[in-house]
């Protein structure tokens, strides 16, 4: 399924001020992948996503569809790549339809208004996250699990190559989480492109990432693919982070195969 690289990074080092956080990180994305970033709160996961976004300097090389990060301008990179915070910022009274159609702007030319098109398109994403009923409420009334699914589909309303998503499940619930991150696959699959996110839950990552970065003290420590890898290597890699425990194979009531952990 992997057909090319979406994202690579080679030798990447960044930090805050003199303390760098990441130490040079060298990795790879594939085409129509979901690779899931996990390790302990401060270990770099985000100041690496901010890195790829050019909102914190790195050292190293990034590039993105081949092309050199550095060289590339604001608005060629809103048009390869989208980037969920941990927080949207929006703080005015806007719809939520508005917002799912902020995704277009790198598209747009000044004063220019999204066209049917668009705007059928973004229907399409909220119905997609579950929102498509609300359509013409306002944003702010929203939960916080709410505002991060509409953010979602103003992620994926606009077909750009990468997808960055910083702890995107942080403020859903239960089945808000599978729910955000199968329509993330569901896209990456019918469409040329790929995701990178941050996560909390290391079973909601072996149930929906293709692959999965572990990280440590700023370093890529180990990887896992959980179609590939059996249940004793997965152990083995997620105890570098997390310590002793144990992963099974159990079946749901619908019959599929769900990965299940269990601290020891």
């Amino acid at each position: 399924m992997n057909k090319g690289k979406i994202l690579s990074a080679c030798g990447v080092s960044a930090g805050y001020g003199k303390n760098n956080i990441l130490h040079d990180i060298s990795f790879s994305v594939g085409e129509h992948e979901v690779v899931g970033l996990l390790g302990a709160n401060g270990c770099g996961k985000t100041t690496l996503l901010k890195s790829i976004c050019r909102i914190i300097p790195y050292n190293g090389t990034v590039e993105i569809c081949g092309q050199n990060l550095r060289q590339l301008s604001a608005k060629q990179l809103a048009r390869l790549c989208s980037y969920i915070p941990q927080r949207s910022g929006i703080s005015i009274d806007i719809s939520a339809l508005d917002v799912v159609l902020m995704g277009f702007n790198p598209e747009l030319r000044i004063l220019e208004t999204p066209n049917a098109a668009m705007r059928e398109r973004a229907m399409k994403m909220l119905s997609l996250v579950g929102l498509e009923n609300r359509a013409q409420e306002n944003y702010s009334s929203f939960s916080e699990g709410q505002k991060q699914l509409c953010i979602l589909a103003r992620s994926m309303v606009r077909e750009c190559r990468l997808m960055l998503m910083d702890e995107p499940e942080s403020a859903l619930d239960f089945g808000g989480r599978y729910l955000m991150l199968d329509a993330v696959k569901n896209v990456t699959v019918h469409h040329p492109c790929s995701a990178l996110v941050t996560l909390h839950d290391p079973q909601l990552a072996l149930n929906i990432c293709t692959r999965i970065l572990l990280v440590k003290n700023g370093e890529i420590v180990s990887e896992i693919e959980p179609e590939i890898n059996d249940l004793s290597e997965m152990e083995e890699r997620l105890a570098e982070v997390y310590g002793p425990l144990s992963v099974h194979l159990c079946k749901g009531k619908n019959g599929k195969d769900q990965l299940v952990l269990i601290k020891e």
